[in-house]
């Protein structure tokens, strides 16, 4: 599959499907896979310049009894945001427009990349993920492959 190029001239554009999704604890330089064995997503780059990820932890079940409590177990679960970003050298920064966790909205993420043909690799800066706050400050390494 050929790469296509954003407005920016980004070889990101297009859809790119979760590998592997895990966490680097900074304090205990520990390596978690937070999201489980096999975590499944999708992150979609528009050659417009508007981002959607959408990623979830393995082993999610519906919630038939609507409790809180699993209601806040399913949100910890997923990360969800979309916004318009912007490339400069190795890293993305988006800005976000809505996001599953509404403190994010109306920040900029930013993450580094590298692109090794059908693969993305991603690194996230340290910083308190909502989702995996216990953990203290971490970073999410996650790999994706090109979708067809």
């Amino acid at each position: 599959m050929q790469a296509s190029h954003d407005e920016n001239g980004s070889p990101m554009v297009g859809t790119w499907k979760l590998v592997s999704y895990v966490i680097e604890a900074q304090e205990s330089g520990k390596i978690l896979k937070v999201m489980g064995e096999q975590p499944t997503g999708y992150v979609a780059f528009l050659p417009t310049g508007r981002v959607f990820f959408m990623l979830t932890a393995e082993g999610r079940e519906p919630d038939p009894a609507h409790t809180a409590e699993n209601h806040a177990h399913l949100l910890d679960t997923m990360v969800a945001y979309t916004g318009r970003y912007r490339t400069e050298g190795d890293k993305w920064i988006t800005k976000v427009e809505v996001a599953w966790n509404p403190e994010w909205v109306g920040t900029e993420q930013s993450r580094f990349f590298k692109l090794n043909g059908n693969s993305l690799q991603v690194l996230t800066p340290w910083r308190l993920m909502p989702n995996w706050a216990e953990h203290g400050m971490t970073r999410s390494i996650i790999s994706f492959e090109r979708a067809e």
